[in-house]
């Protein structure tokens, strides 16, 4: 006999009630601390507060695993003689629902009701009856009050005998306005004469405003690093341009419109799945994903969500489309293309674009490290800011996958590598431990199949991405090319995490000079070499064998084979600057766009930059190389400013 039935009917529901209400109580608090620190994005920005800025980011990615872990320890103490019976949680599952009926969060809300329960109920994976495989409660038109973008009408700010683009400065002079920063923009007339300039670009000749004619933006604006982004469209008609503003200091005392984004491939660059997640404050998440699939329709809702902050429920939509996707599937699982790892066990569906990482129980004796530390790695990368260079993971545990769609040289091989990890039953193989990441096509593998100018591309977008790792506080220890990918739209993106380190750990030197003919004839290194000692010049055995590769590294980035380079940034690092990385081509800043008129003004702007990297340090900025640019190509500029 179960307790339920030792208990009356209204007694098992008044339980069920209570732990509902804990579980609910958990989320809300999470959420209302995610809106705070999200709130304060806006004066840490004021403030030019860099540090802040990177500290808050880190810290924010712990907020969801420490409620969840206040709310199993508060249940726990509370109820822990009921804990152990089925029909209590389903019950709580039902109570549970009936609280979101008029929450502003409820897809958020039942995603923490999974890992609670998840943590209380001891099952063998994720799917059971307890949780929300499926959503419960729609969001589909639930919004705010004030809804969640707000619209300008241009022919409300247009003068008579003004023409239609100017109805549309207005509107852009507004929009900032209401920002209402308490910091001053330096030339705000200069910056929407380049937003005008931008328009017109994109805009038909014979422009003329339709009666439906008006400029939508999220109110919210979107944070990350020393950018502020303010995300809309204009619709004109049955034209609808999407657009995204960008705002930066020009000094530590005013702001600048640095650039008007109207590529739909520039907006997807900003939320790239290799950079770090925006500060949005919003009542309604649901609204703001909405609004952003409008731009960007072909963007994975689970990756918007992870994108604003909501990783967590992003990772819970990435599983359902997963589960969606298998059930529409026949292909077989099969070992990923490209080299195979020494600490990781890759393999891969092909009609999905993913990759799944299980780290091996026999890692190569090469290899100085353990499961524990690479899984250091990956937190480590998951909290830091990621500069669209290094792949976002996500992380399951007890994950079960269809036997019969496993090949069975990938089970073989993962029975012979990660046996800890892998659970083979009638039915189901269940995965202990895995990371999920977007596959991209190995570069050693793009490498061998590119013609001279994809190669030299290639090449140069490798080295800005090992600099920009680098000026970020990450040596990426092993630099092989086999551990970038190539992203759709060209970028070279670092995924290979077991040996990263901080910059300000590593001592990087020369190989010093042999004393005598004995040193230099000795097969053994004949000088002390610390664990975190490292001689750029040892790189070029390993990365140069290719005569047409050296000749294109050595041309554009010769430097990173020196220890001045790696030691000079490394002190620039120690000093607390932190360089300002463009998530979009650096021909897109106003201030190459459209110069200032005038040689006198062209200098103030840019003695105004260049007395700002002044200030932060005497150290030169890294200088990144330009790639011959495709239609699809993204290089990003970077500055000391």
């Amino acid at each position: 006999m179960s307790q339920t039935t030792k208990r009356s009917a209204n007694e098992a529901r008044s339980l069920a009630q209570a732990i509902s209400q804990v579980i609910l109580w958990g989320f809300n608090k999470h959420y209302r601390l995610f809106r705070e620190t999200s709130a304060l994005a806006k004066d840490r920005f004021e403030r030019a507060d860099w540090h802040g800025v990177q500290q808050a980011a880190s810290d924010r990615i712990r907020f969801y695993d420490l409620r969840v872990s206040e709310t199993v320890e508060r249940i726990e103490n509370e109820f822990s003689s009921s804990l152990g019976d089925e029909d209590v949680w389903q019950r709580v599952k039902f109570e549970y629902v009936d609280l979101l009926l008029d929450h502003m969060q409820p897809e958020c809300a039942e995603s923490f009701f999974n890992s609670v329960v998840c943590k209380l109920v001891k099952r063998e994976y994720y799917h059971n009856d307890f949780i929300f495989v499926r959503p419960t409660i729609s969001t589909e038109y639930l919004d705010a009050e004030p809804p969640s973008y707000k619209s300008y009408y241009p022919l409300d700010f247009r003068a008579e005998g003004e023409s239609p683009a100017t109805g549309l400065r207005h509107v852009f002079r507004e929009l900032i306005t209401d920002l209402d920063f308490a910091v001053p923009f330096a030339n705000l007339d200069y910056d929407l004469d380049c937003i005008e300039r931008a328009l017109a670009e994109v805009l038909p000749d014979n422009f003329r405003p339709l009666p439906n004619h008006q400029v939508q933006v999220l109110r919210s604006p979107f944070f990350r690093n020393k950018a502020c982004y303010l995300i809309g469209k204009v619709i004109n008609g049955f034209r609808e341009q999407p657009f995204a503003l960008a705002i930066r200091h020009e000094r530590r005392d005013s702001l600048t419109v640095d650039a008007l984004l109207l590529e739909r491939d520039h907006i997807l660059t900003l939320f790239s799945f290799a950079r770090s997640y925006f500060f949005v404050e919003m009542e309604v998440p649901a609204a703001y994903v909405r609004f952003l699939r409008q731009i960007m329709p072909n963007k994975p809702k689970a990756e918007l969500y992870s994108m604003v902050g909501l990783q967590k429920f992003g990772k819970t939509l990435f599983y359902r489309d997963f589960l969606d996707h298998l059930r529409h599937s026949t292909d077989q699982f099969q070992i990923a293309p490209g080299i195979r790892g020494l600490v990781m066990l890759v393999f891969c569906l092909p009609s999905f674009p993913y990759v799944f990482k299980v780290i091996k129980d026999k890692i190569a004796s090469t290899k100085d490290t353990s499961r524990a530390l690479v899984r250091e790695k990956f937190q480590l990368v998951k909290q830091h800011d990621r500069l669209g260079r290094m792949a976002d993971t996500l992380e399951y545990s007890d994950v079960a996958f269809p036997r019969e769609r496993f090949a069975q040289e990938l089970l073989d091989e993962l029975q012979e590598l990660a046996p800890s990890m892998l659970q083979v039953n009638d039915d189901t193989v269940v995965l202990r431990h895995c990371y999920i990441e977007r596959y991209m096509r190995p570069l050693n593998m793009h490498m061998q199949q590119a013609d001279d100018t994809e190669l030299s591309r290639a090449l140069i977008e490798y080295g800005n991405a090992i600099k920009e790792l680098a000026a970020a506080n990450i040596f990426p220890g092993d630099m092989l090319y086999k551990n970038f990918g190539v992203s759709r739209q060209g970028r070279i993106v670092f995924y290979d995490y077991d040996e990263i380190e901080y910059m300000t750990t590593m001592n990087f030197r020369r190989i010093p000079t042999p004393r005598n003919e004995e040193d230099e004839m000795s097969g053994e290194v004949w000088y002390t070499v610390g664990k975190y000692d490292v001689f750029p010049e040892e790189f070029k055995p390993f990365l140069l064998g290719n005569p047409k590769v050296r000749d294109v590294l050595l041309a554009h980035h010769g430097d990173l084979f020196t220890a001045e380079f790696w030691q000079g940034l490394k002190d620039r690092i120690g000093k607390g600057h932190i360089e300002s990385v463009f998530p979009y081509p650096a021909a897109l800043r106003f201030i190459n766009r459209f110069p200032p008129a005038g040689d006198e003004a062209w200098a103030v702007l840019r003695a105004a930059e260049n007395d700002a990297a002044a200030s932060a340090t005497a150290t030169a900025p890294i200088a990144l190389v330009s790639a011959p640019l495709t239609a699809r190509s993204s290089i990003v500029g970077l500055s000391s400013v």
